[in-house]
Order: structure tokens, then C-alpha cells, then sequence
């Protein structure tokens, strides 16, 4: 095998993908046990900004993106280093590359971290804004499989304003690609909405954003109820009816995420209409 470790850590930004790209990123996110696919990265790359470390043999074996939240903010996610290459400092780097890509923007840095990512972030003065966990349920028998149809365009515009008020954040491109996949699920109630969509491990529910929690209960339970593959959900952790509803379907919670940010929070938004976010990759 050759060898990964740098004499310099040299951190690039990575073009438009091509499949090859696209593979190598996605054995970073195979063999760190997580669930986004290769749409994924590609949607990072349209919207966003991908960065990367390469070993001597040009394959990626460190990777980081950032993805504009509006003007205002930007999400770093995707800090993943390949095995064999960790504890080199590579994660670090690109860390602090997609920092420098936030600021040279203007925008307030943001992201999700886990518990390890916490104790770096707070290296560079992310200070914590809330906590949210990720439950998982394994696949079921008898539940139906039969696709919920989508919105039509101008529901789905309905859905990125809702989904806006909540976050205080505008990402309506990205989230109306992930509503717009030929794989995700839309489902809405007069109060609630809900995407869900396919991962490499399990399907993910986020976000799921409503006016009120019981309402957001009502659409998670028609959700677990009716989708028979293993599904992801990251919760707030101050939701104690939907907690409650997970234990009793069958969910058990896996880890826990801290959401983060660099100085003064964005201001607006309504933190209690989000009751799953869409991920820790997209805010």
C-alpha cells in the first residue's frame, strides 16, 4: 500500500466530480460507517464547495464541504478521513480550509458536530446552540412500501418558505433538489411537513418541520408506520413526545450530534417548528 502520509499537507478544491471523484469519496464515506451517496456529493459540489487531500497516488483520502445557507450562513460538513490516513492532521486541515472558504464569504460558519468533532470545534470558538440526537429503526415487515407522491412545484415552494421560517436560513435550491430526487418522499399534513429520502444505510426522514409537536408526531407516526426500510431520524433533544413516539416504534438512539456556530448565531427563525433536521450534512 502506498504511503499516505504527506511531507506537506497540501488541501485542494475539488472541481466538478467526475465518477472517479465521486468513488473515491464515497469509499470515505463506506469505510466511516455513514449514509450519504454519491448524489450527495454531487449536490455539494453544484452548490457548494468540496475540498480534499490526496495521497501520493492522487486518491482522495481526506474530504471536507461547505454549502451556502443564503447570505447569511454556510454548513461545514463532511470532515471524513480515510482510515489509514488518520491521526496525520489531514481532518484538521481541511477543516480549517472550509473554515477559510466560510469566512472569505462573509457568511457565519455552522454545523452539527459529534461528540469528537465538539471537543475541535471548540478549538476554534464554535460555541453550541442546541442538541440533537439520531434515532434508527432497523428494516420492518408489514409495512407498506408504496411511494408517497410528490408535491407539485408550487407545493414544493410552499415547503422551502415553511422550511426558511424555521431555520432562519434560505436554502431553498438545495432543499428543493433533495424534494425533487426520483427516490425522496414528500409528505405533508395541513400543519407539518416531511421529506424523506434514500441513503447508503438506512433512509433518512428530515427535515420534518411543523408548527406544533403534536402535529410533527402525527406525520412521524404515518411515516414509521408506512415505510418498511431502515429509517434515520435526527431529533432536537428537547421533543419529549416525539422521543417518546420513536422508543414506542421501535427507534433507538444511536449518537448524538451538538449544533455549532462561530460568533454571534444568525438571528431569526423558529427553532421550535424544527422537529428533524435534514441531516447533519445540510442543516
Amino acid at each position: 500500500m502506498a504511503s499516505t502520509e504527506p511531507s506537506a499537507i497540501v488541501v485542494e478544491t475539488l472541481p466538478a466530480l467526475d465518477a472517479g471523484s465521486l468513488a473515491m469519496l464515497d469509499a470515505l464515506v463506506v469505510a466511516s460507517g455513514w449514509n450519504q451517496t454519491a448524489d450527495d456529493w454531487a449536490l455539494f459540489s453544484r452548490h457548494g464547495t468540496v475540498h480534499g487531500v490526496r495521497d501520493a497516488e492522487g486518491r482522495i483520502v481526506a474530504s471536507g464541504a461547505v454549502l451556502p445557507m443564503g447570505a447569511r450562513a454556510a454548513w461545514i460538513s463532511m470532515i471524513l478521513v480515510a482510515p489509514e490516513a488518520r491521526g496525520l492532521g489531514l481532518g484538521r486541515s481541511v477543516f480549517e480550509q472550509c473554515l477559510q472558504t466560510v469566512k472569505a464569504t462573509g457568511r457565519v460558519a455552522m454545523l452539527d458536530a459529534t461528540p469528537s468533532g465538539e471537543r475541535l470545534y471548540r478549538q476554534y470558538a464554535f460555541a453550541p446552540l442546541w442538541g440533537l440526537s439520531r434515532w434508527h429503526r432497523e428494516a420492518v415487515t408489514g409495512a407498506s412500501t408504496a411511494p408517497i407522491a410528490h408535491q407539485d412545484p408550487a407545493g414544493l415552494d410552499a415547503l422551502v418558505a415553511l422550511d426558511a421560517e424555521a431555520l432562519g436560513l434560505a436554502r431553498g435550491a438545495v432543499l428543493g433538489e433533495l424534494m425533487r430526487r426520483e427516490d425522496s418522499r414528500v409528505v405533508r399534513h395541513a400543519r407539518a411537513f416531511a421529506v424523506v429520502r434514500s441513503g447508503r444505510i438506512a433512509h433518512h426522514i428530515g427535515p420534518l418541520v411543523a408548527t406544533d409537536e403534536a402535529s410533527a408526531a402525527g406525520l412521524l407516526r404515518e411515516l414509521s408506520d408506512g415505510i418498511a426500510q431502515p429509517l434515520f431520524i435526527d431529533v432536537p433533544d428537547d421533543r419529549p413526545l416525539l422521543r417518546r413516539q420513536l422508543a414506542d416504534a421501535g427507534f433507538v438512539l444511536q449518537r448524538g450530534f451538538t449544533r455549532m456556530a462561530l460568533g454571534e448565531p444568525v438571528p431569526g427563525g423558529q427553532n421550535a417548528f424544527i422537529h428533524a433536521i435534514a441531516g447533519p450534512e445540510f442543516g
